[in-house]
């Protein structure tokens, strides 16, 4: 007997924004198709993936992701339907387009995708389940862009509407910035409007994975990213279960997810990206798709959540394919698939590719820069952000002389951060300003030179192996001045740095518990 046929579009080639955490989700939605009796035909065009090796689907076809040649595979295979979930922005952006042409769209509508994805349609949905959203507004000329960053107030985040990984994403500080940003970065027209949101300072921004039958809503993982909001959710590392948030707001985080899923009619994967600023939750984004964090959840809590979410999508119940979650008498905080008797972090952490590029300043910003991710488990939050560096190959010191210079901004934040450090044994070398403030906190710094002022300078310590550890924080000007050489010193050197005063943080916060507890490695077959 013939076997129905499904299409699974993948992402097509990789770039930053759109890597392997995509074809991971594609693979594992093809081995569900086949345990489910379907013949599963593969679309992408990589090379570089498991979709695209031989033996993974029944049938492959290795062609562009665009319209025609879509279109081309429909006629010739006649599916009952097309999946366009799992591939990341590439098939997404084709689910009207070939709904528009009668092909039957597997999983979330295209109706539901396009209201998440029209910034217009999107604010009124949050209007209307009576949500929070950070003010924002939508340019379609110079002239607009310019009245509606005055009126939310600097400094804002800008973006092209329609874009994945940040692309073209800026946080701007004033009007000659963001004038700056138009001519240089992006058209501004009718068809091509400038997104404008109000940058949220010192929030704590929060991804959550989540799977939906259309009924029932399982929250896969409630992840907090360690640096603040701002960074783009790419390039953060991020935290399950969230480290520094109450219970009780988790829990609500958890509340808002399942009414946006049941409000949008979500049939398979859905990914929010929250931002939390003095105990208020807004709402940043909303993805009826599988995001980057899918594997990265799905190895955490032991389910494989693109799996699941495949077998919603062509027709089974989620109470059906995995009956034993809904049996949970309390779900913990961060993930209805644990009980609250669960113990342990995971910690996801970017790798960059800074070495291959020596011009890039080596910081983080709204777009996204990394090219690969690892992980680290253990019971305690700071092992496991310990293991996390590791893995990328940045070992944190045990001594030595730590760098510190911050933005005026940080200056009272890093007051603790330098106390901590002190008391683990660390020496303190600070330029100017900074030891200038440490010693009107009572606290006992080095004063290097900058490199304007004569040698050594703290470039040339870095050179020495003198300095173990940087914490340096971004003024918020672009111009390259002495925080650009000091970071990319750090990256010649392989020193560790953090450029957020929330990852410095989490990095005094590991040397800590490695120093009292080091290391335990444990087989994943303990943990799950």
């Amino acid at each position: 007997m013939d076997k129905k046929k499904v299409i699974i579009l993948g992402s097509g080639p990789n770039r930053i924004g759109q890597g392997v955490e995509f074809d991971y989700a594609c693979v594992h939605c093809v081995f569900a198709l086949k345990e489910e009796g379907y013949e599963a035909i593969m679309v992408n065009c990589n090379p570089e993936t498991v979709s695209t090796d031989y033996d993974t689907s029944d049938k492959l076809f290795f062609e562009p992701i665009i319209l025609e040649d879509v279109l081309n595979i429909i006629q010739a295979e006649n599916p009952v339907g097309v999946v366009v979930q799992f591939g990341g922005q590439t098939p997404l952006k084709l689910a009207v387009p070939l709904q528009n042409e009668g092909v039957n769209i597997l999983g979330t509508s295209p109706e539901s995708i396009d209201i998440a994805e029209d910034r217009e349609r999107f604010r009124d949905l949050i209007i209307k389940l009576g949500l929070k959203q950070p003010e924002s507004g939508i340019a379609r000329s110079k002239e607009e862009a310019i009245d509606i960053a005055t009126k939310i107030g600097y400094p804002v985040l800008v973006r092209p509407s329609y874009v994945l990984g940040g692309r073209a994403m800026r946080l701007v500080y004033d009007t000659s910035e963001l004038l700056q940003y138009i001519e240089e970065a992006v058209l501004v027209s009718e068809d091509k409007p400038l997104l404008i949101d109000r940058f949220l300072e010192n929030a704590v921004e929060l991804d959550v994975d989540a799977v939906s039958d259309g009924e029932d809503v399982l929250v896969g993982a409630v992840m907090e990213h360690i640096e603040e909001a701002g960074i783009h959710s790419g390039d953060s590392a991020t935290s399950i279960p969230p480290y520094s948030l109450d219970d009780e707001i988790v829990y609500k985080v958890k509340e808002q997810t399942r009414k946006l899923a049941k409000a949008l009619n979500v049939k398979g994967l859905m990914n929010v990206q929250y931002a939390v600023k003095d105990g208020e939750i807004y709402i940043i984004e909303v993805n009826p798709r599988a995001s980057r964090t899918v594997p990265f959840v799905s190895k955490s809590i032991g389910y494989p959540l693109a799996k699941i979410a495949t077998k919603v999508i062509v027709g089974k119940k989620l109470r059906d394919i995995i009956p034993e979650v809904f049996e949970i008498e309390k779900t913990h905080p961060a993930s209805d698939f644990w009980d609250t008797s669960v113990r342990r972090f995971s910690i996801k952490e970017v790798v960059f590719p800074w070495n291959r590029f020596p011009e890039v300043d080596p910081i983080l910003g709204p777009e996204m820069k990394s090219t690969g991710e690892v992980m680290g488990i253990d019971e305690d939050f700071g092992l496991a952000f310990w293991k996390a560096q590791a893995g990328t190959g940045s070992l944190l010191p045990e001594s030595g002389n730590v760098f510190i210079s911050v933005a005026d901004k940080d200056k009272p934040k890093i007051i603790e951060i330098a106390r901590q450090l002190i008391e683990l044994g660390f020496t303190i070398f600070a330029t100017k300003g900074t030891h200038q403030f440490l010693k009107e906190n009572s606290i006992n710094s080095t004063l290097v030179n900058k490199l304007s002022e004569e040698r050594p300078n703290i470039v040339d310590r870095i050179r020495n192996s003198e300095v173990s550890l940087i914490i340096n924080t971004p003024s918020g000007k672009r111009e390259r001045s002495d925080a650009y050489y000091i970071r990319r010193a750090a990256v010649a050197h392989k020193v560790p740095y953090f450029t957020t005063i929330r990852g410095a943080y989490a990095a005094v916060e590991a040397i800590k518990s490695y120093r009292q507890k080091g290391i335990e490695v444990k087989a994943l077959q303990e943990i799950f």
